[in-house]
């Protein structure tokens, strides 16, 4: 509300205040209500719709609002604030969520065969925010590594699918080792002079999501085996080499080996190979021996094991 009039003096008393509301973009402006407002202050208008306005397709209510004086003058109509109304898409059901390696996959059951398009909005809460982490974790500084900047508690997911109506999403942005509640709702959205206008239907009840991870690391690939000739003309070795993984909760790599169908021993030490590749030194000329790795997280989750790569030390 103003505190001065157009004379630049200030106003005494409250303020007559006048609210219309206009259907479409020609029309009548119909008085909608009446209150009184201090100068200064911050004005408030709530309007119950008729029952017709709430009813058929969405369409656009245009409101106004004029102030008058104590003699009845106008000081004209205020910019227009605009509205969806009609009636609201109806309720998302059967909301489950799943969680994946790529993040948290959502889905819901189809609407209506007869309900028309509407994109859906995925609100989602984070439950355990970074302040009330402990230093050490999996969200926390690990072995000298730095937490990941704190998410915001609250944020919002818009589903559209062009004119069709969604029936799952994937939120690649839930991070592992929290805790989230998801709800959702269908948006009915109209887009006029370039704004874009939502009318919401009613949100589902919450859904607790924790993000653990569950998952082990991609299968290695590429492994190869070469037999060498030994280290200052020592006994010879075989020198393994695979493709690395490039997963950021990587530990590293666990190198098994047998001779003929032997069952697997693991022949790297009790902490995981840090890099690509494997020295085995610990053969006899003349055997052929099999290798496979896999790959290991931080969270001890372990892949399935690489193709085999086989190699025959040779006589000297």
């Amino acid at each position: 509300m103003p505190k001065k009039n157009t004379d630049k003096l200030l106003l005494k008393g409250d303020v007559q205040v006048r609210v219309c509301r206009k259907e479409g973009a020609t029309g009548a402006c119909a008085p909608a209500g009446d209150l009184q407002v201090a100068p200064g202050a911050e004005g408030a208008f709530t309007e119950s719709l008729p029952q017709a306005l709430t009813q058929g397709a969405p369409h656009v209510l245009s409101y106004f609002v004029e102030l008058r004086n104590r003699n009845g003058r106008s000081a004209g109509f205020s910019n227009a604030a605009v509205v969806l109304s009609g009636e609201a898409p109806g309720p998302v059901t059967g909301l489950v969520a799943e969680v994946r390696k790529a993040g948290v996959v959502l889905r819901w059951s189809p609407a209506a065969p007869d309900a028309a398009a509407a994109a859906i909005r995925l609100h989602r809460k984070l439950l355990t925010p970074q302040s009330e982490k402990k230093s050490t974790g999996e969200n926390g500084p690990l072995g000298g590594v730095l937490a990941p900047a704190p998410e915001p508690v609250e944020q919002n997911l818009l589903v559209d699918s062009d004119g069709k109506s969604p029936v799952r999403a994937l939120d690649k942005d839930a991070r592992l080792g929290e805790t989230y509640e998801y709800c959702a709702q269908r948006m009915a959205r109209v887009t006029v002079d370039g704004q874009t206008l939502e009318l919401a239907g009613p949100l589902t009840a919450p859904l607790r999501v924790e993000v653990r991870d569950v998952f082990p690391p991609v299968v290695p690939v590429g492994l190869a085996a070469v037999a060498v000739a030994g280290e200052n003309g020592g006994e010879p070795a075989i020198d393994l080499s695979w493709q690395p993984d490039t997963e950021t909760d990587l530990a590293g790599y666990i190198v098994y080996r047998r001779e003929g169908n032997a069952d697997w021993l693991r022949i790297s030490p009790a902490e995981p190979v840090v890099g690509p590749a494997f020295y085995d030194a610990h053969v006899l000329v003349g055997h052929s021996y099999s290798y496979v790795v896999s790959a290991i997280d931080q969270s001890g989750h372990e892949s399935g094991q690489s193709a085999e790569a086989a190699e025959t030390v040779p006589e000297p």
